[in-house]
């Protein structure tokens, strides 16, 4: 009897991770997998949810070390979905990966993910673009960014396990995450981004209604949709099992379809909230989710298109996604 690929998933119920999840239940590989998901024990519907779909469940949240080590320690493979940020947590999983390694000899993988692209200049509150780009098949370039960035605190400790040699490991960093999420789970995890959203709910709890912009409105963000974000794990776990993705230093994966300066954004938020757009009255200083959404974040992601990953939405795809947004928060406020 062949033994299954063990499997453990954090962030099963979130918008990337319950995407991503909803995917891999279809995946060729599901039959011959055995998945086990990280809840909360406040969360009994959403275990038994799971359960329905053939995904075991281990109870406990990020800050239960414990259990993502002795998790990850009986695992193949581990989809780190959950906070991207969250150091001890990561760390807790490396442990259990090099438990593996010792145990069985194998080496075992490592899909995290972040929760933004590189953020290339935090001071420029909206008022300017910026003209760096990163790509992420240019390594020597990837390697001069700072320890002290977003997000490195968790990535470096990554990339040395895996120069270490116990584990294979993969980040995957999606930029604006845009559209609703309609899998089969969309019932149990969050079905929104948040980056969007949150622009859309300041500008609606001002009264009178007014839709503000990050300064000028003129720093640019990448997007991607949640299914062509959905697909991209998948193409790049197939290249995994097949030998064919880079890992490491080598496995960063950006992903993005495309690119937009702020204030189109908020301008398509006016439009469905049928009020005015004013620059620089967001009261940024007031909210740290509106001082990101003013930064520059630019890059190319070319390492997953490499492999096969062929994103479908385009910007045009997303703007429209914004229209939705304001009518379902319009809508809610109604009732």
């Amino acid at each position: 009897m062949t033994t299954k690929t063990q499997v453990f998933f954090t962030g099963a119920t979130g918008y990337i991770g319950g995407s991503v999840l909803a995917r891999l239940l279809d995946h060729h590989t599901f039959p011959f997998s055995e998945i086990t998901a990280l809840l909360r024990p406040s969360q009994p519907d959403r275990s038994a949810a799971l359960h329905s779909l053939g995904v075991k469940t281990v109870q406990g949240t990020n800050s239960d070390l414990e259990v993502l080590e002795r998790q990850a320690s009986q695992s193949d493979a581990v989809f780190s979905c959950a906070d991207s940020d969250d150091l001890p947590a990561c760390e807790a999983i490396l442990r259990g990966l090099k438990k593996r390694h010792e145990t069985t000899g194998t080496v075992p993988v490592l899909i995290h993910t972040v929760s933004s692209i590189f953020i290339d200049d935090m001071k420029c509150n909206g008022n300017y673009s910026s003209e760096k780009i990163w790509d992420d098949m240019k390594l020597d370039e990837l390697d001069t960014i700072p320890d002290t960035n977003l997000h490195r605190n968790v990535d470096v400790p990554i990339l040395a396990a895996d120069k270490e040699g116990y584990v294979k490991t993969y980040i995957v960093h999606p930029s604006a995450v845009c559209g609703l999420a309609k899998g089969k789970l969309a019932h149990v995890q969050n079905t929104r981004s948040a980056q969007i959203p949150t622009l859309i709910k300041a500008s609606l709890d001002r009264n009178p209604v007014r839709v503000g912009i990050v300064g000028k409105g003129e720093n640019i963000w990448p997007n991607v949709h949640i299914d062509d974000l959905a697909e991209l794990y998948m193409v790049l776990y197939d290249a995994i099992l097949s030998g064919k993705a880079g890992h490491g230093r080598e496995g960063l994966y950006f992903a993005e379809n495309g690119e937009i300066v702020l204030k189109s954004i908020c301008q398509k938020i006016a439009q469905g909230a049928k009020t005015p757009c004013a620059s620089g009255s967001t009261d940024a200083d007031e909210n740290h989710k509106l001082v990101m959404i003013g930064t520059n974040s630019r890059c190319k992601g070319n390492r997953a298109r490499a492999l096969g990953w062929k994103p479908r939405y385009t910007i045009e795809d997303m703007l429209n996604t914004v229209e939705e947004d304001v009518k379902d928060q319009l809508m809610l406020r109604q009732v």
